[in-house]
């Protein structure tokens, strides 16, 4: 790789807007030298708006490369307090926690939170369900290294019984955009990305309502549901979570501008 064409596909992709230009730049060169694709097409897809995500095929997330194609939501850094907050519950269960990664995409959750724990020494039983099938596919990429089984099917509807009461960590990266407020996405989300991934309903919280009315039949007692939210509907959140008789809490990062809501079942 040559300073000067780092400089040349930078120069493109700034003048379309990407804020870290040159490390793009290196990233999509590498990508066409790897895959042997046209670097001049991975620059001009970039420059119409796709994620660059999408165009390398994995996303970096709590520093593994996690599988993502084209259709799939693509995890956010912010998401990775969540995982943080997870994995210090998780530290108090024993023997094996069992969890349970919900509208999970590309299952980075999942994925990141048991890598963590296998990497203390820990076990754990993980399973992961969505929607999309895109998003199925690209989790059972990413998590069939680690055992896990993912499920096709909406929210707990395709999750085997036998989990019914069992989970310890349910992690529920759900919808929480306002329908509203969809338009005014990137478009690398908003054209890009699966609506069921990004659209929460009136109040963005649609989605949620829903885990919450069901999580209590699969959270084993003393389990945890784990949700990212926005700051300003965290107050509505833990008044859902209180009124179907969890525990609830609110745990914000001003490193990662992230709010997580947790409910716990007593």
């Amino acid at each position: 790789m040559s300073g000067v064409e780092v400089a040349e596909v930078a120069a493109q992709l700034r003048v379309a807007g990407c804020v870290f230009a040159e490390q793009e730049a290196r990233l999509l060169i590498d990508a066409a030298e790897e895959t042997g694709r046209d670097i001049d097409g991975l620059v001009a897809e970039r420059v119409s708006g796709m994620p660059l995500e999408h165009l390398l095929g994995w996303a970096e997330f709590r520093g593994l490369r996690v599988a993502v194609g084209q259709g799939v939501f693509v995890p956010r850094q912010r998401t990775a307090f969540l995982v943080e907050e997870a994995l210090a519950l998780a530290n108090a269960i024993e023997p094996t926690p069992v969890v349970v990664d919900l509208c999970c995409g590309s299952g980075a959750l999942g994925m990141a939170l048991a890598t963590a724990l296998i990497a203390q020494g820990q076990t754990v039983e993980l399973s992961a369900a969505d929607i999309e099938p895109a998003a199925v596919e690209c989790a059972r990429r990413n998590l069939a290294p680690l055992g896990a089984a993912v499920y096709e099917g909406d929210l707990f509807a395709p999750l085997p019984a036998a989990l019914r009461g069992r989970v310890d960590l349910l992690l529920a990266n759900t919808p929480y955009v306002p329908s509203d407020h969809i338009a005014d996405m990137p478009p690398e989300a908003r054209d890009h990305e699966p609506r069921t991934a990004l659209d929460g309903g009136a109040d963005g919280l649609d989605i949620f309502r829903r885990v919450v009315a069901d999580a209590p039949d699969w959270l084993a007692p003393g389990g945890h549901l784990l949700v990212e939210s926005s700051p300003e509907q965290a107050i509505v959140a833990t008044e859902i979570l209180t009124e179907r008789g969890l525990l609830a809490r609110v745990a914000e990062s001003e490193e990662h501008y992230a709010t997580v809501v947790i409910g716990t079942r007593p």
